[in-house]
C-alpha cells in the first residue's frame, strides 16, 4: 500500500473503537505501513492527521515495540502536532513509552529509548503542559512528566509550580489528575 492509498483509507477512520483497532491491526501486520502512517500524522495542517495520530495510539497500545525503529522520527516531529484530535493521541503515545521505559517488566522500550527521545518528550510535555490544550492532553502529560521527574530532579519542582499556578483555572478533571500528582510529589519530597 502506497502512502497515497494509506492516506484515502484513513477517511475511514471515525471515533469508534472498532475502527482505530481495525486500521491499528493493520498497520501492525503490515510493519512496512508505519513510516506511511507517521509521514501521515505529521501532515500537522491535514484534518486525515488526526486520523493517523488514532491509529497510530491503538498501534501503540496494542503493541508498542512496533514504533522502536520510528522513535528518531517519532520524537522528533510530534511538537508540530497542534490539531486537537490529533495532540491528544501523541501525547498517550508518550505516556505509552514513559510507562514501559519505567515498568517493572523487561521490555525492549527501556533499551530503545534513548536520552534524546526522553529529552524530546520532556520538552513537548511541558508545551503542552503550559499551552493552551484541552484536559487529556495535559493529563497524559502530567503524567508523564512525573514518571520522568523520579530520574531528573527539576522536572518534579516545575510541574508542581504549574500545577499549582493553573490549578484554579482548570477544569475539575485537571483539578483531580493535578491533586493526584502534587501528592505524589510531596510524597516523595519527605
Amino acid at each position: 500500500m502506497t502512502t497515497e492509498e494509506l492516506y484515502k483509507e484513513l477517511n475511514y477512520v471515525n471515533h469508534s473503537r472498532e475502527k482505530r483497532l481495525h486500521y491499528a491491526n493493520l498497520v501492525i501486520d503490515n510493519p512496512d505501513l508505519i513510516p506511511k502512517l507517521l509521514e501521515i500524522l505529521f501532515m500537522v495542517d491535514d484534518k486525515i492527521s488526526c486520523r493517523a495520530a488514532w491509529v497510530f495510539e491503538f498501534m501503540c497500545g496494542e503493541k508498542l515495540e512496533a514504533s522502536i525503529p520510528y522513535l528518531d522520527q517519532f520524537t522528533e516531529h510530534m511538537h508540530r502536532v497542534h490539531l486537537d484530535p490529533a495532540v491528544r493521541p501523541v501525547a498517550k503515545v508518550c505516556e505509552y513509552l514513559i510507562k514501559a521505559y519505567y515498568s517493572k517488566a523487561n521490555n525492549k522500550i527501556k533499551t530503545s529509548l534513548l536520552q534524546k527521545h526522553k529529552e524530546k518528550i520532556v520538552e513537548a510535555c511541558f508545551d503542552w503542559m503550559i499551552n493552551d490544550e484541552k484536559i487529556a492532553p495535559k493529563a497524559y502529560a502530567m503524567n508523564t512528566l512525573f514518571l520522568l521527574g523520579n530520574d531528573v530532579d527539576w522536572i518534579h519542582t516545575e510541574l508542581a509550580m504549574i500545577l499549582e499556578r493553573d490549578f484554579q483555572m482548570q477544569s475539575s478533571g485537571f483539578k483531580a489528575r493535578a491533586r493526584h500528582i502534587l501528592k505524589k510529589i510531596n510524597t516523595q519530597k519527605s
